[in-house]
Parts: C-alpha cells; sequence; structure tokens
C-alpha cells in the first residue's frame, strides 16, 4: 500500500532543539523559583508534552502551576528560543528528494502550532509541508492530533508518522496510523524498536531509501 502522506515529528526529527529547550525550560524554571537543571537532566523530556516535562523537573502537580510555567517557557521560546534550534545534516536533501518524488508531507509535533510554523518558516523547511499540526495551549495529545487529522481527511488511514520517541509511534499506533522511527534525535533504538514501527532509519538518506522502497 502506498503512503498517502508522510507525517514527520519537528523536535529531534527535522530539527534538533537542544539550545533553545534547555535555555528555555531552565528560564521557566528559575522564574518560578525552581532549581534549573542540567543538560543531561533536560534532554529525556524532548519530544514529549511540555505539561509532563514540566512538571517532572518542577516536582510540582499544581496545574494552575504548570501553565504558569509553559508561559514563562514560551515567552522566552516565542522570542529567542525557537531560532536557536538546527537543521539536522542531511534533512534539506531528504525532503528534495521526497519532494521530488511526489510525496505529500506534513508535520504533527507537540510542540505550541504557532511557534511549529516560526521555526519551520526560519529554517524554510515549511515550503515542504503541505500541513502543519501543533499542540493548543495546554494538553493537546499528539494522538488527539492525529485523529483530528484523519478526521477532517487532511490525511488517511495509509499516512506514516515518522519520529525520535515513542510518543510518535504510540500515537500513530493509537489512531491506526503506521510509522517509523529515526535514531538521530533523543531516543534509543531500544525505546523505538519496542514500539513495532514499519522499519528504523539510522540517517536521513537511509530513511529516504526505506520510505520510497516501502512506497509499493
Amino acid at each position: 500500500m502506498s503512503y498517502h502522506s508522510l507525517i514527520f515529528d519537528l523536535d529531534g526529527t527535522l530539527t534538533d532543539p537542544l539550545t533553545g529547550i534547555v535555555r528555555c525550560m531552565n528560564y521557566a524554571l528559575s522564574s518560578h523559583d525552581h532549581q534549573p537543571r542540567s543538560e543531561q537532566e533536560i534532554k529525556p523530556y524532548i519530544g514529549p508534552p511540555l505539561e509532563i516535562a514540566l512538571s517532572d523537573l518542577s516536582g510540582s502537580k499544581d496545574e494552575a502551576h504548570i501553565k504558569e510555567l509553559i508561559a514563562t517557557y514560551r515567552e522566552r521560546y516565542g522570542e529567542l528560543g525557537y531560532a536557536e534550534n538546527v537543521v539536522y545534516e542531511g534533512i534539506y536533501d531528504l525532503l528534495d528528494t521526497l519532494q521530488e518524488q511526489g510525496f505529500r508531507m506534513g508535520v504533527c509535533t507537540s510542540k505550541f502550532e504557532k511557534y511549529a510554523i516560526k521555526v519551520l518558516e526560519k529554517f524554510e523547511l515549511d515550503k515542504y509541508f503541505r500541513f502543519v499540526s501543533g499542540s493548543g495551549a495546554y494538553g493537546t495529545a499528539k494522538s488527539d492530533q492525529l485523529q483530528e487529522l484523519l478526521d477532517t481527511k487532511i490525511v488517511l488511514d495509509s499516512s506514516l508518522m515518522i519520529g525520535d520517541r515513542y510518543i510518535d509511534l504510540t500515537s500513530a499506533h493509537k489512531v491506526g496510523l503506521r510509522s517509523a522511527g529515526v535514531l538521530w534525535g533523543y531516543g534509543s533504538e531500544d525505546e523505538l524498536a519496542a514500539e513495532k514501527p514499519e522499519f528504523i532509519a539510522e540517517s536521513p538518506v537511509q530513511l529516504g531509501k526505506a520510505v520510497i522502497g516501502n512506497n509499493k
């Protein structure tokens, strides 16, 4: 079965957001009298929704306080953090190849949608994508985002979700989509393999070959 659409995660798949996320997390934490965390402590939270990351890093379970932390995080992210991303080596070539092959592509990310669009525009990635799905103000599950894409017929169930973390794969499977994992981001091979994706790619070149080869 050929893929109707290729749905890419953003952070850890198209761009490396480490510098911006670490700085924005610590800006939010220190602004609300929490201890800043090291890069190694923050790294595992690249991918899952902000409310999970900031709840765990702050030690708070208070929903109102988590919303305050998220608002402070986004204050810096919208001004500075989004521009601190780095496009992974090989991504432009990958997207050029897939576009030339006629693939329909979009983005589904846990990042706040308006900031996802800013990142894509900043690094001239927006020209490759037909749609962008980002989270709402608070607590949008990625599986709900994918379900909305299906419900509105923006994608069909023959589409492929591509991401670097377990949440990308589990969210796809929850709504009946196929999935593929990538290893240049923040998820380990064991983490991704446990979710039984169609394939796991070690590089953008390998991803392109696998997508084209599987699109029968």
